[in-house]
């Protein structure tokens, strides 16, 4: 469905992905996982397209010099020069780390906010699907998003994604600062969107162990490059995997 190849990302010396090799096919939950700085969040911006308008942003500004190379496919059509908008209508989405909420705008209005690629059937529809997996949400429509907690906050945004009409949802660090409560609530849904829309998921995580019951397939991420891949099985099976996303000591 989603293949990359090559990929490599350079802010004028600094290299963030190391000839990156990722895929994720239809009805998948992949997870990528790495550290701080392992390159997880350049993989995301450079797959929905975002890196490409950073790109011509820094270049416009006379800023950093940021170098893309390498090739993605959708579905097997060529999308590496693709802008984000484009592949936006296409199907693939990107939540971003740290939510980005419009924080003076209500919860209805966050959310309609990102139904500009649906219809208007699908934005009813979609919105009664995201108080249906986030309850929560439906209570707190009319609160500012400001005011709501960091974990409503991160429903808020894999809610408003999912009114773009996604078939490949990219989640960056979803679970980023919340409650292993919260996590799981956020785990649950995510299965609960594969499973019911048939969207496949891309998620990014440091720590694999909230996340990897649901993952199909995954990579681990170390200084920019893709130094391990497998099903979950084998991941969960490889010692130095668990001791270094699991906090797991053999």
């Amino acid at each position: 469905m989603l293949e990359a190849e090559g990929l490599m990302v350079f802010y004028e010396n600094m290299l963030a992905l190391n000839n990156v090799a990722i895929r994720c096919a239809e009805n998948q939950v992949v997870g990528v996982f790495g550290a701080n700085s392992a390159g997880k969040s350049t993989l995301m911006y450079t797959l929905s397209g975002i890196m490409e308008d950073i790109r011509r942003k820094a270049q416009m500004a006379g800023g950093e010099r940021i170098t893309v190379m390498g090739r993605i496919t959708y579905r097997g059509q060529d999308i590496t020069n693709f802008k984000p908008s484009r592949r936006a209508r296409l199907g693939i989405v990107l939540c971003p780390e740290r939510r980005r909420i419009f924080k003076e705008s209500s919860v209805l209005e966050n959310l309609r906010i990102g139904a500009y690629l649906a219809s208007a059937a699908q934005a009813r529809e979609t919105i009664e699907y995201v108080f249906d997996i986030f309850p929560a949400l439906k209570k707190l429509k009319k609160r500012i998003g400001g005011f709501l907690s960091g974990g409503e906050q991160q429903m808020l945004a894999i809610g408003r994604a999912l009114m773009a009409q996604p078939k490949i949802l990219l989640l960056d660090e979803p679970l980023l600062g919340l409650s292993p409560l919260m996590q799981a609530e956020l785990v649950r849904a995510t299965r609960q969107i594969r499973d019911e829309m048939h969207i496949s998921i891309i998620v990014t995580e440091q720590y694999a162990r909230p996340v990897m019951p649901i993952v199909d397939y995954a990579f681990i991420l170390e200084n920019g490059a893709a130094v391990m891949d497998g099903r979950r099985e084998e991941l969960m099976d490889n010692p130095d995997v668990r001791s270094a996303y699991f906090g797991v000591q053999e």
